[in-house]
């Protein structure tokens, strides 16, 4: 795996960013069907490099990998204190009403199913989601739909449309069968990323536009 087959959204000496496939594992996975994965593709050309976040496999867009010890470190400050902001463009079933709002609905591992997550206001986690609606499609009845994650929970994005009756196109954990079949892939993307770099503290903006 060389460096010219990552699609690479920004390098310095410190810091990497990868635009991820869909379908692709951020990490490895269990067994070893499931070995292949981006960080694993970054190592080859960039041995130094070190996982601080991930996206799920079935959604594509913006990865960073920090390329040094105090790049690791700072960073993992700045996701714990929200310093870090990502926003994502995803196609989701049905005519969302509002134009813009927030989802603040608590999340727990549905355990009996999984890597499920649940809307839990008894035990589950904080949650909050800014959303704003690009384009509705009122022939196709699908809303393209802006989306913030204010937290960072594993698949707060996807359980807070479900949420909102409006389940992401093409989701296989979430959305009913006829909405999981109206796409190959989930339709989620992240497509922006700004933060204060980690070591010259200059504001890097990374853009990139979803493939659906």
């Amino acid at each position: 795996m060389t460096e010219h087959t990552l699609d690479i959204l920004y390098r310095d000496e410190d810091l990497l960013i990868l635009n991820k496939p869909a379908g692709l594992l951020t990490v490895p996975g269990k067994g070893p069907d499931n070995q292949d994965c981006l960080i694993r593709r970054a190592l080859g050309p960039f041995p130094n490099a070190r996982v601080v976040h991930r996206l799920d496999q079935g959604t594509s867009g913006i990865v960073m990998f920090p390329l040094n010890y105090i790049t690791l470190r700072t960073l993992t400050k700045q996701f714990e204190t929200r310093g870090i902001h990502k926003r994502y463009v995803a196609e989701v079933s049905g005519l969302m009403e509002a134009d813009e709002g927030e989802v603040k609905l608590p999340l727990i591992c549905d355990w009996p199913n999984r890597p499920l997550q649940k809307v839990c206001f008894e035990q589950g986690k904080a949650a909050h989601t800014r959303y704003q609606v690009l384009e509705r499609d009122p022939e196709a009845r699908t809303t393209r739909v802006l989306l913030e994650p204010v937290s960072g929970r594993t698949h707060q994005l996807r359980v807070h449309m479900l949420a909102l009756g409006h389940p992401i196109i093409g989701d296989r954990l979430y959305a009913p069968a006829e909405i999981q079949a109206r796409a190959p892939r989930l339709l989620l993307h992240a497509q922006q990323i700004y933060f204060n770099h980690p070591i010259s503290g200059q504001l890097v903006d990374v853009h990139c536009p979803p493939a659906f």
